[in-house]
């Protein structure tokens, strides 16, 4: 459950098709580079359209 490669997956945004990447986090929502997807708070929404944290799905 641990693996570094979970920390480091990227999630797209099922709406808008954004891609949220770890390595970059969302500076302008607070959130810093390195923060894992499922690290972010469940307020946290698409910075490109406002789809919710629950409209992202992981891709490879």
């Amino acid at each position: 459950m641990n693996d570094p490669a979970d920390r480091a997956r990227k999630y797209r945004c099922s709406v808008c098709d954004h891609v949220y990447d770890p390595a970059e986090g969302d500076p302008e929502a607070g959130i810093p580079p390195g923060t894992p997807f499922e690290s972010l708070p469940e307020t946290w929404s698409c910075p490109e359209c406002g789809a919710t944290k629950a409209d992202f799905e992981p891709i490879d």
